[in-house]
């Protein structure tokens, strides 16, 4: 076997870093320090790579150093003459990402805050959230759940339920057998009735001031919605 000399883990010299990234390498530097000195390590650095810098995709991230673009632009240009580097891009921190989001894709980089539980709430159990919750599991008799916005439960739902906490009147219901013993959207209430066989997923919403139980599938409330939006 040949021995391989290239050095591809972690580099560090004064001001640049420089460190295996994927299938690329991600270049950590200090923009403000003079732009020869910058090169020099480079240099040095790149050398020890030999051919792996050809072609290789690059990102420099200046550590949330800003105000040196056409330092970071002569970099990237010194990069691929003298050693063949690929693509360069610039690391862009998730924030700023955020603020750029295609306005027309609202659901991108959003931090949800549901609150989302597995298994079986049991009687004397309380779930509370000031956002949505979605339950995968039954809720029994004798459970209660309360929520700012939406609730939804993929099971059995035959306990007590309030959404839409304190006013929100557009706040619904779901659950793929629904039976509660009372639910509440906003201030809004109604007490269950005899239990069914669960055979249709149904959900409860607010009409004309009253709440309602519909077809999921025949009603499809979430159909007015015209691009994905974050719970």
């Amino acid at each position: 076997m040949n021995n391989r000399n290239d050095k591809t883990n972690t580099e560090t010299s004064n001001s640049v870093k420089l460190k295996g990234s994927g299938n690329g390498f991600k270049l950590t530097l200090d923009p403000s320090m003079p732009e020869d000195s910058i090169k020099g390590e480079l240099s040095v650095l790149f050398e020890n790579l030999k051919h792996l810098a050809q072609n290789a995709k690059v990102v420099i991230d200046t550590d949330g150093v800003k105000g040196y673009d056409h330092v970071i632009e002569n970099i990237k240009s010194y990069l691929t003459k003298k050693f063949k580097v690929g693509q360069i891009s610039t690391y862009i921190p998730e924030q700023t990402i955020e603020q750029k989001t295609d306005s027309s894709k609202p659901w991108m980089f959003h931090r949800s805050d549901v609150l989302m539980l597995k298994g079986r709430i049991r009687s004397g159990q309380k779930i509370e959230s000031k956002k949505h919750i979605i339950i995968a599991g039954d809720v029994n008799p004798g459970a209660e759940i309360s929520a700012g916005g939406d609730v939804i439960i993929l099971g059995k739902l035959k306990g007590k339920v309030h959404a839409g906490l304190p006013d929100n009147e557009n706040a619904i219901i779901f659950a793929l057998e629904f039976n509660p013993t009372q639910i509440q959207i906003s201030g809004i209430t109604a007490v269950g009735g005899d239990e069914t066989p669960g055979n249709k997923a149904e959900f409860a919403c607010v009409d004309k001031n009253k709440i309602i139980v519909q077809d999921y599938l025949k009603a499809n409330p979430f159909a007015k919605i015209p691009w994905p939006e974050a719970m």
